[in-house]
């Protein structure tokens, strides 16, 4: 049997991780479109803004899928 307040609960938590994550997107797509040339500072070894924040939106979406799947409510009655 589905909970509702558990699958409110998750809802929730899912919609403010995505909205952190859209706005960190949100950043990227706007510096990289009204002010290209802060994409071509160098930041760690050689790789410019742009690839490092680049590699930084893919591992933060996958710490933040490992958050979600951690502090998810089970909607069931059973416990993990």
């Amino acid at each position: 049997m589905i909970d509702p307040s558990a699958q409110d609960c998750n809802t929730r938590l899912g919609l403010r991780l995505f909205l952190f994550y859209a706005l960190f997107y949100l950043a990227f797509v706007l510096v990289n479109a009204f002010a290209p040339q802060l994409g071509e500072w160098q930041v760690v070894g050689g790789l410019n803004l742009a690839v490092t924040w680049g590699f930084a939106l893919i591992g933060l979406a996958f710490i933040l899928a490992l958050i979600y799947g951690m502090a998810c409510v089970p909607e069931t009655g059973d416990k993990p």
